[in-house]
């Protein structure tokens, strides 16, 4: 294949996938690669504040460090999320992030240009509830918050126990969360991982928690679960997320 017919092909392909995502994500080429996962992991807020983003951090930090399979870079600094600046990672990843970050035009398109061009995203819970004036960020993270009904200790069914990010945990957990609803239920354009069983919060109806889909030529990974530091230390969530950050990043399907 010439350099000037491949060139054609990935220009091609990113107007076409620039819009779109689905929930089957496409095979990345980064799969056969040995070094570690790169993860800039953003904890700016522009409103609530979780007490829980100093656990985040520390929490990502030592599982990298661990399982050495990735790197994370924790930063507040709007201005690395820059094309410049998310040239040198694989996965983008907002943690606890909330409100209208001030992003500028060039900024947001950076972002969707990482992820469409084969990166990935994750996001965990409040991420969902940031840059609601921003449709993109709506469509790459999958939903945005609606409400927060229930604080309690409730239970999880594992939907898909083959996706990397759900590998290992059984077909149900529970555990003390802040469970969130949605103002659309992203079920019909993302793969479900996780959802909360209604009946364990005496209520009824479709509640994904955890989803993951393709977005251009690259994927996209939500978990809704993560408000307290005990939900960070627990070993069944940090599976989720190291899971998750391999999968983004292409390493596993």
């Amino acid at each position: 294949m010439t350099n000037w017919f491949r060139a054609a092909v990935w220009s091609a392909a990113g107007v076409l996938l620039n819009a779109a995502c689905s929930s089957s994500p496409p095979t990345s080429s980064s799969g056969t690669s040995t070094e570690p996962v790169r993860v800039l992991m953003l904890t700016a807020t522009a409103g609530f504040r979780h007490d829980s983003i100093p656990t985040a951090r520390q929490v990502m930090s030592a599982l990298g460090a661990s399982t050495r399979e990735f790197t994370v870079t924790a930063t507040e600094d709007l201005s690395s999320v820059s094309a410049t600046g998310l040239a040198g990672y694989d996965v983008i990843f907002f943690a606890l992030t909330t409100g209208e970050l001030a992003f500028s035009a060039d900024q947001k398109a950076a972002i969707v240009s990482f992820v469409t061009s084969g990166h990935g995203f994750m996001g965990v819970h409040s991420a969902s509830d940031t840059l609601y004036e921003w449709a993109d960020y709506g469509r790459l993270v999958g939903a945005y918050l609606k409400e927060h009904p229930w604080t309690q200790t409730a239970t999880v069914i594992v939907e898909d126990s083959t996706h990397p990010a759900t590998a290992g945990l059984g077909d149900r957990f529970t555990l003390m969360e802040e469970f969130y609803t949605f103002r659309e239920n992203p079920r019909p354009n993302v793969r479900v991982l996780l959802r909360l069983d209604p009946a364990s919060v005496s209520s009824s109806g479709d509640y994904p928690l955890a989803w993951a889909h393709a977005f251009g030529n690259g994927r996209a990974y939500y978990n809704a679960l993560g408000h307290f530091s005990e939900t960070w230390n627990d070993p069944r969530y940090q599976r989720q997320l190291a899971g998750a950050v391999r999968w983004a990043a292409g390493r596993a399907q």
